[in-house]
């Protein structure tokens, strides 16, 4: 058998513009390279793979860049294409960064699991990963020799949702890129950020309400960073448009990577109320820029904010809203707060996260 393919890693979900689990394989996968029995599956060479044998090509069309039907192509492609390569490759363990890998094989394969959401919300508003969280998602993670969560509310999720037992689980947090989100030392400018997805669970309508109730819409900008090509877009711009706000409240598209942490930087508070989130990356490269964060103090995200963030209930307005005044109209608050941030992103770092993985893979090799 041979020894260079040991460990095959599934990239086909790379994506041109980088969001959650993009940015965590791409990461991961910088450590993971320094492993020579490592081989890399993904449609171009990531410059961090230093010799061509670490790396074979796939289809293009597989990653997040092509909506569903990239994701029904990559669905296809791991079934069918992914084990011929696992098999001439001579590899002995998969590893994937999202509950995807081959179910009608016997491919040894360790995944990672972010969240369950589309279960946890599958009753609020019809989604197309419901389905697949329902049924694909559980036979993967049956079938899978260990499985990776980010969190522990992401592992208690897997137990409630999916029947896993914890002793087939380990906890690895995230981490953010210390080499792009910092503190700059910038002046603050008068604008709230919330940066993700629009969708149902992130909690926009309460958000924009609490903007509205907070009275600071006549002196402050509200900046919701996310994707424009979202279905739930027009019924957020005609709620601003009820509510008067259309000229301080600004959708922005994706925003370049390397142009985030100035916009972090001088916001008075990064918002993240989300109803539920499998760790919550935007708080802790919030943190890391020094910005103060308001968040939820439900799943994920405390473990995340620990005591360095305003933690609010993400069902009550006034809550969120008194908290966007008082970081607003308090310089002192926001210096603790951005003290208390940098330091707690200190405690989160790719090489741990690396190393945690790297211990649970080396259990199976």
């Amino acid at each position: 058998m041979s020894q260079k393919n040991t460990l095959l890693v599934n990239l086909s979900v790379l994506s041109s513009k980088p969001t959650g689990i993009s940015t965590y394989a791409i990461n991961l996968a910088k450590v993971l390279c320094k492993r020579e029995d490592t081989t890399f599956l993904s449609y171009q060479r990531p410059g961090f793979v230093q010799a061509s044998s670490q790396w074979r090509a796939i289809p293009n069309g597989l990653s997040t860049d092509f909506g569903r039907v990239g994701h029904l192509k990559r669905l296809l492609w791991v079934q069918f294409l992914l084990p011929r390569i696992f098999d001439k490759l001579s590899s002995r363990l998969l590893f994937s960064p999202l509950p995807e890998a081959p179910i009608c094989t016997e491919i040894r394969h360790i995944i990672t699991v972010h969240d369950l959401i589309p279960l946890r919300f599958s009753g609020k508003r019809f989604s197309p990963l419901t389905s697949y969280f329902k049924y694909y998602v559980p036979r993967v993670l049956h079938s899978a020799e260990h499985i990776i969560a980010d969190s522990e509310a992401t592992a208690q999720d897997l137990s409630s949702f999916c029947d896993i037992p914890s002793s087939k689980v380990t906890v690895v947090p995230l981490s953010y890129d210390a080499d792009n989100f910092n503190f700059l030392d910038l002046p603050t400018s008068n604008h709230f950020v919330y940066l993700g997805r629009f969708d149902i669970h992130k909690n926009i309508e309460r958000i924009i309400k609490a903007f509205f109730e907070s009275n600071l819409h006549g002196s402050c900008k509200l900046y919701l960073i996310g994707s424009l090509q979202s279905p739930y877009l027009p019924g957020l711009q005609e709620y601003i448009r009820h509510l008067g706000l259309a000229d301080s409240v600004l959708f922005l598209d994706y925003v370049a990577y390397q142009d985030l942490p100035t916009i972090l930087n001088q916001a008075l508070a990064l918002l993240q109320p989300s109803l539920w989130e499998g760790f919550g990356l935007p708080v802790l490269e919030a943190m890391a820029c020094g910005t103060p964060v308001i968040t939820s103090n439900i799943s994920s995200l405390p473990e995340v904010a620990g005591e360095a963030g305003i933690l609010v209930d993400p069902y009550n307005v006034s809550e969120i809203a008194s908290a966007m005044k008082e970081v607003a109209s308090n310089r002192q608050l926001r210096d603790e707060l951005r003290f208390k941030g940098l330091e707690r992103a200190k405690q989160f770092s790719w090489d741990n996260t690396s190393q945690l993985t790297m211990n649970v893979l080396h259990q199976y090799l």
